[in-house]
């Protein structure tokens, strides 16, 4: 019955505690490091209960070395779990903050272990179940008290900036364990070390502080039911989404993997994830060379290919697989996840059959737009060209010089015309046919043409009358142009049933602002009729044409 102690039984309350604990709750991040301090608070009643077990010395020094040790990785053990449970493991992810959280501790558990010159703890008459305490117990417990004032903050700081009044009631739980180990601490320090000498040793304070702490706790985790509650909202959603998911570490070994992914491979913890034969369980939509090759030199890369499973009924699958990155960039597995794409596919390759024949579609109304705009294009010249010669008619004519002839006056330019018929043409039609006197005309045009600069314009005034604009030209100019004209129609010859016959031509010249520059017109002046001016001028040009028949045809005459 020597077993039969107060550490003990707290021993065993604790054991049951945690077999409760892994028996009703899932085990997520934040369980397993309650589950570390847990285990370190097992520690500090079984070394008691060590110690009390045996009479040999070495023994109970070893029992109590495991119970400081254990003592010493309390306070950062409450820490780290405060830092777990209030969502504050930030503090812990540099390496110069975890060390320095963890060093004093360490160092405390160090003297524990050496106990340099007895300055941790000193048997009296040999054993150590009565035993006295040296300066390095001393500050291990300051350092101790330090780390429970400092989760203490943290956990006063977390329920007051919490809203929800499950989580406020869970941390004012763990808050009500925390103050309640810290009170049997104190009062086990205060009876069994300070005033020991006079009131004798009481069992099983610290354990039992420890005990009552984490009777708080479960209830908080079990009763609130908060605890981690994103990590088991993460665990159902993984068991219940339908997209396949199969979690494998750095070397391709299979963790975990979810219902979905069952009905997409064939998938066993532990064993090597064939992604090879996944692949060729099916049909690849592309080439999956390349993918492979990532999948093997390359784990860090996101990758993404399509195949078509053939087992059982039609499916198209996406199968997508990222990497697992921890904090420091480095790769600690890959998730692989299986998309059901078969509905997505159907739209698509329906939608690919309707844009196919869209565009088809298009293409004709595009050829059939081709046909409307050189139909479009004929019309648009045959409405402003003579069809026999090729030049302008005699209304687009009109229209084009009245506005040239507007902006000659503007800028104060002067601008000629010139006015020109073919001699004897009535005997060429008398004599060789109305077809000889077409391609007389054709030809007269293409010489009087080919003599003319490129913002001149050419047209048929009628009949076998042709008239040309020439903007921005003095007298001078028109004349030399008109020179032009005469040379290129006299030196042009047409061939007519094996005939040669050549022609003269018989021109006026009219010029407008020949002798003074005309000022440009003011923006606000009114526009001048124009029409008016352009009806003299060819009156003036048409009386030098006659004037060039009467004195003797092939040549010029000036207005």
């Amino acid at each position: 019955m020597e077993f039969i102690r107060p550490d003990f039984l707290l021993f065993v309350c604790l054991f049951v505690l945690l077999g409760l604990f892994i028996a009703l709750n899932p085990i997520s991040r934040t369980h397993k490091a309650y589950l570390a301090f847990h285990f370190i608070m097992m520690l500090w009643p079984l070394g008691q209960v060590g110690v009390r077990s045996t009479d040999i010395p070495s023994y109970q020094h070893f029992y109590l070395t495991v119970s400081f040790v254990a003592l010493s990785l309390l306070g950062p053990g409450w820490l780290a779990f405060v830092l777990f449970l209030t969502k504050r493991t930030h503090y812990l992810r540099r390496p110069p903050r975890l060390l320095a959280f963890f060093m004093p501790a360490l160092l405390c558990a160090a003297s524990a272990i050496f106990n340099p010159f007895g300055q941790f703890l000193k048997p009296e008459d040999g054993q150590y179940a009565d035993r006295q305490y040296g300066p390095l117990f001393w500050i291990m417990t300051f350092v101790q008290f330090a780390y429970f004032f400092i989760a203490l903050l943290h956990m006063f700081n977390a329920h007051r900036t919490v809203r929800s009044l499950n989580e406020r009631k869970q941390l004012a739980t763990s808050l009500l364990g925390m103050f309640v180990l810290t009170v049997f601490a104190v009062l086990d320090l205060l009876f069994n070390v300070v005033l020991s000498p006079w009131l004798g040793v009481v069992q099983g304070l610290t354990s039992t502080g420890i005990v009552l702490s984490d009777i708080c706790f479960v209830v908080a985790i079990y009763r609130y039911g908060v605890f981690d509650l994103v990590d088991t909202a993460k665990h159902k959603i993984f068991e219940q989404v339908e997209t396949g998911i199969v979690v494998i570490d750095e070397s391709c070994k299979v963790l975990d993997f979810n219902r979905s992914a069952v009905g997409f491979a064939h998938l066993v913890k532990g064993e090597t994830f064939d992604l090879e034969r996944i692949l060729l369980s099916g049909q690849p939509a592309n080439d999956v060379s390349e993918f492979l090759f990532r999948y093997r030199h390359h784990p860090e890369d996101r990758i993404r290919t399509e195949i078509l499973l053939t087992d059982g009924p039609y499916r198209s699958v996406s199968l997508q697989i990222s990497p697992l990155m921890d904090q420091f960039k480095s790769l600690q597995g890959r998730i692989v996840a299986f998309y059901d794409v078969t509905e997505q596919r159907k739209l698509i390759d329906e939608m690919n059959e309707k844009n196919e024949a869209l565009h088809e579609r298009n293409l004709e109304l595009i050829a059939i737009q081709d046909e409307l705009y050189r139909a479009n294009k004929k019309l648009e010249k045959a409405a402003i060209t003579d069809g026999l010669t090729g030049c302008f008619n005699r209304t687009f004519f009109q229209h084009y010089v009245e506005h040239e002839a507007f902006l000659c006056k503007q800028r104060g330019v002067p601008f000629s015309i010139l006015l020109f018929d073919i001699d004897h043409f009535k005997q060429i039609n008398d004599r060789y046919g109305h077809l000889a006197g077409d391609e007389v005309l054709r030809s007269t045009a293409e010489a009087a043409r080919s003599a003319l600069r490129s913002i001149d314009l050419l047209a048929r005034y009628g009949g076998e009358e042709f008239t040309v604009f020439l903007p921005q030209t003095n007298r001078d100019e028109a004349q030399a142009v008109a020179d032009r004209i005469m040379a290129s129609v006299v030196g042009n010859e047409a061939w007519i049933a094996g005939e040669k016959i050549s022609v003269t031509i018989s021109m006026g010249i009219v010029t407008d602002g020949s002798d003074e520059a005309a000022a440009a017109s003011d923006a606000g002046e009114e526009r001048t009729d124009i029409a008016g001016e352009l009806r003299a001028l060819f009156a003036k040009v048409d009386v030098a044409l006659y004037k060039a028949k009467n004195d003797g045809r092939n040549r010029v005459v000036v207005s």
